[in-house]
């Protein structure tokens, strides 16, 4: 009984964000946490992972924009990050403020207008090609705002 409860919910979930994101995109869940923890993503044009917090530390590398690292600890205002799943993967820390830490994704299903601001109004900043994926920022009411290397952006959904 609590299995078929569990694939009612589900559906009904799922239809609830079908309705909701119509046929324009998917937007997907974030990840969760991973085994080594989770997901990130650059948003800026080019990233410093360095071996310490601190903006005095050296330099380990540079990452850039859309670059997924995986996020194993936090501390005020960076994080620290493994670049790859290997064993003897590179790790550094990173100013959080430039990454998107276990985003929401959004993937067109066909051109996609992006707006300056939450209005159909306001001027256009880009159109997104037929699958185009992007982190989203932030979602609020029928609009959502994803990375557009280094800017940021409105899409209507309905």
């Amino acid at each position: 009984m609590k299995k078929f409860v569990s694939i009612v919910t589900l559906v009904a979930i799922l239809f609830t964000f079908a309705g909701v994101f119509a046929a324009q995109a998917q937007l997907s869940a974030p990840y969760g946490q991973g085994q080594i923890g989770y997901t990130a993503v650059v948003l800026c044009e080019e990233l410093t992972v360095r071996q310490q917090h601190s903006f005095s530390a050296k330099v380990v590398t540079t990452l850039p924009y859309g670059s997924r690292v995986m996020v194993t600890e936090e501390v005020t205002g960076w994080a620290r990050v493994v670049l790859s799943d290997s064993i003897d993967s590179q790790s550094g820390w990173v100013n959080s403020d430039y990454i998107v830490i276990d985003p929401y994704w959004f993937k067109t299903d066909a051109k996609t207008p992006v707006y300056a601001w939450n209005s159909l109004t306001a001027p256009k900043v880009a159109l997104l090609d037929k699958g185009v994926t992007a982190p989203v920022l932030k979602i609020e009411g029928d609009w959502i705002v994803v990375s557009l290397r280094g800017a940021a952006g409105w899409i209507h959904m309905n």
